[in-house]
């Protein structure tokens, strides 16, 4: 292919623009300051489809070995961006609340370890009560 690095700078300039819309922070964002000292960290999963190709056009000289032909290509590339989680941290507390549930049972699995939080500080509390 005599205009091949015609393609490859079709292909390169567009994963360039890619890589300038997708960045780390797309997939976990910028933290977001609560007025009471948390902060919430939202966490993205990103999709991304591409596409490129090109060809050549028009008739073979036949004076020379390597004639050039015009040069048609494109490219395509898709982005989806969807949230999955936010992840809430304040003083001791750090946990991972799920955008979807498939069912039920995920529900309880998200609250096991809170459960278990709950559980320890009222044996904390308890324990101190009897002491006093």
């Amino acid at each position: 292919m005599a205009n091949k690095h015609e393609l490859e700078n079709l292909m390169r300039s567009t994963m360039e623009n890619l890589r300038d819309m997708i960045d780390v922070n797309t997939v976990v964002g910028d933290v977001v300051e609560l007025q009471d000292g948390g902060c919430i960290i939202p966490i993205s999963k990103v999709t991304l489809g591409f596409a490129s190709g090109g060809s050549e056009f028009g008739e073979k000289e036949l004076t020379t070995e390597e004639s050039e032909y015009p040069f048609g290509g494109g490219s395509g590339a898709g982005v989806s961006v969807k949230p999955v989680a936010f992840l809430v941290i304040k003083d001791d507390f750090v946990r991972l609340l799920n955008v979807d549930h498939d069912s039920t049972m995920d529900k309880l699995v998200d609250y096991i370890p809170q459960i278990f939080d709950f559980i320890k500080t009222f044996n904390k509390d308890s324990t101190k009560e009897n002491k006093k």
